[in-house]
This record gives C-alpha cells, sequence and structure tokens, in this order.
C-alpha cells in the first residue's frame, strides 16, 4: 500500500443535520413543495452525484429547474457549515495525522465543487491531504475521478476507504485491484467489503 483515498461524507464527517436545515430554507423560499428534507433521507442521498440527488428529491420539476434548485441547496449548506461544522468522527484528527505521517492521503467524493474546500478549511485538515477531486471539478463520476488522482501522483497501491454500496462499485470500476475498506459506521451497507472498519481509529491497526 503507497496511499490512501478516502470519501468525505459518512467517512471522516456526517453533516446532515446542517445540510438539511440548508435545504428544506431553499425548499421553503423557492418552491411550493410539500418536502421535508431530513438527515436520514439525506444518509441515503449522499453518494450520489447531485444531479442524481436533485432528480430524486424534485422528480415533478423540469431537469432545468432541479439542477438550479440542488445548486441553491449547494449555496445554502456550504454557508451553514462554514457557521456551525459537521460532525467528525471519534480521533479522526489524530488517525490522519499519523496516517499522513506514513504515506499520502486524498479525497475523492462526489460532490459538488467547493464542498470538499469546505470541509477543509472547517475542519484545518488541509496540510494532512496531498490532492483531491469531486465531479464539481472535473464533469467525471467518482471511478474516473479516483483512476485520475491515480494516473496523476503515478500510485501503485492504493486502498480506498468509504461509507456507502456506490463507492464500493466506483472503486471496483476504477480498479479491481484496489482494496474497498468499508467505514462501518457511515451511511450505508457495502456487502462484500475487502476490510471493515467500525471507526476511523482501526485503520491505524489495519494499516
Amino acid at each position: 500500500m503507497d496511499s490512501i483515498i478516502f470519501d468525505v461524507d459518512g467517512t471522516l464527517w456526517d453533516t446532515t443535520h446542517v445540510v438539511a436545515d440548508a435545504w428544506n430554507e431553499v425548499v421553503r423560499s423557492e418552491t411550493s413543495l410539500d418536502l421535508s428534507i431530513t438527515p436520514q433521507k439525506l444518509k441515503t442521498l449522499f453518494g450520489k452525484t447531485m444531479p442524481d440527488i436533485a432528480a430524486i428529491l424534485f422528480p415533478e420539476e423540469p431537469k432545468e429547474n432541479q439542477l438550479r434548485l440542488i445548486d441553491l441547496c449547494c449555496q445554502r449548506e456550504e454557508e451553514a457549515l462554514r457557521k456551525k461544522s459537521g460532525a467528525l468522527y471519534p480521533q479522526l484528527e489524530s488517525v490522519l495525522t499519523q496516517l499522513a505521517a506514513r504515506l499520502p492521503l486524498f479525497l475523492v467524493s462526489n460532490c459538488q465543487a467547493g464542498y470538499i474546500e469546505t470541509f477543509l478549511d472547517c475542519t484545518g485538515f488541509a496540510p494532512y491531504i496531498t490532492d483531491h477531486l469531486c465531479p464539481g471539478d472535473t464533469g467525471e463520476g467518482k471511478a474516473e475521478n479516483i483512476r485520475e488522482i491515480i494516473r496523476r501522483h503515478h500510485l501503485k497501491s492504493p486502498v480506498y476507504v468509504g461509507d456507502t454500496d456506490g463507492d464500493y462499485q466506483a472503486v471496483k470500476s476504477a480498479g479491481d485491484s484496489i482494496p474497498f475498506i468499508f467505514a462501518s459506521y457511515g451511511f450505508g451497507f457495502v456487502e462484500n467489503p475487502d476490510y471493515v472498519i467500525t471507526c476511523p481509529a482501526d485503520l491505524l491497526s489495519l494499516l
């Protein structure tokens, strides 16, 4: 192993309470929909691309308006997160500090442009992260962004840490030889991961 690539939501932090409030503000101000977005609902959506989330939340709206609404949601959530950060999983900074001293760390998430930067600004974790990518940066999905990180940094034996089956499928599409470490404390379920952790600190003993 020469590197670790992390998902963000459900793997490093939980923002669903903050994001639910922000998105509901947009729904109330921009639509007449009878829609309440809950943290639990967001946990089933995070990991999908933003256009896919928009289509699920606003199925009756024209695609152009779906994208407009989800863009407003993303803007409002970033404003909210900079005032009230998401909840970090236990001992995360200590774990990242120790891991970053041993090998490069990367982030690849299915989020909008600017979201990973918000995460790094809110947490102060930028010194631990070598590089990051998301569909908002590249227009590509998670599998291709994983491949791009591997190409860009000439990685030979990366592992990926994520918490959903979508993460798992993206990793396997990116390369069958990339081990997938399932963060079981996160938002989803993975049937046949290569490894399982129950908290971030498990990475220290596993790796």
